[in-house]
């Protein structure tokens, strides 16, 4: 979990704020895609959002050979979401 600048997130039909990001690989055919599933928390851990970001091609590659493939993973996921993680 990374901690980001807050987002507001429509949610049971109030506007929330996101602060927490989550996200782990379900599927990596080790060779050049992998699928993340990520979620979005408030600050007491309600999740508020939830989906999948597929990443292949040049940004596979990058990930893959990354000293520190984790924290690529997570930047990486936060861009395609327009997060900023702190």
């Amino acid at each position: 979990m990374k901690e980001i600048q807050p987002v507001s997130i429509w949610y049971n039909g109030q506007i929330e704020s996101a602060t927490i990001f989550n996200m782990y690989s379900i599927n990596d055919n080790l060779s050049t895609n992998c699928t993340f599933y990520y979620q979005l928390f408030n600050a007491i851990n309600i999740q508020l959002a939830e989906g999948n970001l597929t990443m292949s091609g040049t940004d596979y590659v990058n990930y893959s050979s990354s000293p520190d493939s984790n924290s690529y993973a997570y930047q990486w996921g936060a861009t395609q979401l327009n997060l900023t993680l702190v």
